[in-house]
């Protein structure tokens, strides 16, 4: 099996010609829709995809979280629902990333007639199962919850003709590659099933879903695997373990804006979130321990600015749709490079400038050098690290290194910054 291959350039070199929403052949109602929104110019994977989504044509694209993906499979699903009255599937892997592409249907689609049902995990079945009966054309949801509903025979896929498996590395990431087969196994039926897979990265598992399950797709790539957006700035500060909570105090006295905090484990977010809440700051915790409402109210009030600082774990790190956020704080770093990317991604949205800070300790530069490399960047390198090899294991970044540990800059004591 090959692909078509759409471009075989990489896209961060390729400038892309202007482009509008009324220069392709989308639905007149849906067009309106668009241009009441204000949505007028389509990010470079929405230019790609759409026309694409729109003839049918199995797709796998590969574009980061937040370059507009939900409207690049959304458009051409809810005009096959208003042209064909076709039904869709949309499989993602966290409830947050769920919530946001019903939040995108609704704007878009309420007002055309288009309705859906989210099937996502830490939800009743009850309320799930009471839209299920209002026969939605659009099921957005979890694998888990899901084959829940599929296994209680609350839903059947037959007639299902789209299917949309969005972050699909994440989800087999999160070992969800079971649960998706049996999805797909379960749509065979459906012979003129259209397929949409977007991914960040394009590792053999899905290579083998593609060729096992999709009809000579038409391969997308907005951006190279990895790439980071240059509006973004990127440091890395190395610090002794006890020294990283000063650290977090003096960045939050220094931003004035939203500030994203990421922990590796859900246990280290509550901690984090609890000091800062003892310093004065308006924190608040997502991760797996929280239950769905307590993560709805955490990100709701973060969007609103109730909550300034938002702890989370890589839960997040592809479930956070929120423009402004002025800092990223790695307070962990990732497991692995590709968290990395997809956490900085949280920033630097919309075309605004961002900055990520990530906070190290010695023995972890061996995990700054896969960044880097993966990234193809240099950080900005702070830190009394004199004694430490360069992150990159040889690479100098001698007119950015600086020692930043002074005594008046770090006193002891939890609030011996706060008023600055």
């Amino acid at each position: 099996m090959t692909f078509q291959a759409e471009t075989k350039k990489d896209e961060a070199t390729v400038k892309l010609p202007e482009a509008k929403f009324s220069d392709m052949k989308i639905n007149p109602k849906i067009l309106k829709k668009l241009e009441d929104l204000k949505f007028t110019v389509p990010t470079p994977i929405q230019q790609k995809t759409i026309p694409i989504g729109l003839e049918g044509s199995d797709v796998i694209g590969i574009a980061q979280t937040g370059t507009g993906k939900t409207l690049a499979f959304g458009i051409p699903i809810m005009q096959k629902i208003i042209e064909d009255k076709a039904l869709a599937l949309i499989v993602l892997p966290t409830r947050e990333l769920a919530l946001q592409v019903d939040e995108v249907f609704q704007k878009v689609g309420r007002s055309l007639g288009i309705t859906t049902a989210v099937l996502i995990g830490g939800a009743a079945f009850g309320p799930q199962i009471a839209a299920i009966r209002r026969h939605p054309q659009v099921i957005i949801g979890t694998p888990g919850r899901i084959i829940d509903h599929l296994e209680k025979r609350n839903i059947r896929l037959h007639a299902c003709k789209v299917l949309v498996l969005d972050e699909a590395d994440r989800m087999l990431d999160m070992g969800f590659a079971p649960q998706i087969k049996e999805i797909l196994k379960e749509m065979e039926a459906s012979k003129e099933r259209q397929t949409l897979l977007f991914s960040a990265t394009m590792p053999d598992d899905i290579a083998a879903i593609a060729t096992t399950y999709m009809k000579t797709p038409v391969r997308i790539e907005v951006a190279r695997a990895g790439s980071v957006g240059d509006n973004i700035e990127q440091e890395i500060f190395f610090v002794k373990k006890d020294q990283k909570m000063q650290l977090l105090e003096k960045l939050l006295h220094e931003h004035t804006g939203s500030v994203l905090v990421f922990s590796r484990t859900k246990y280290g977010a509550q901690k984090i979130c609890k000091e800062l809440e003892m310093m004065g700051h308006k924190a608040t915790e997502i991760h797996s321990n929280r239950s769905l409402m307590q993560r709805r109210q955490a990100l709701d009030g973060f969007k609103t600015g109730k909550y300034r600082v938002l702890v989370a774990t890589d839960i997040a790190s592809r479930g956070i749709d929120v423009t402004g956020i002025q800092l990223i704080v790695n307070f962990d770093l990732p497991e692995s490079p590709e968290d990395y990317v997809h956490r900085i991604g949280r920033t630097g949205r919309a075309g605004q400038k961002g900055r990520a800070i990530s906070i190290a300790t010695a023995d972890q530069r061996h995990k700054i050098f896969r960044i880097e490399m993966l990234t193809k960047t240099k950080m900005k390198v702070f830190g009394d690290a004199k004694d430490l090899p360069n992150a990159s294991q040889g690479r100098s970044h001698p007119s950015e290194k600086r020692h930043f540990f002074k005594k008046r800059q770090f006193r002891r004591g939890r609030g011996a910054n706060r008023g600055r």
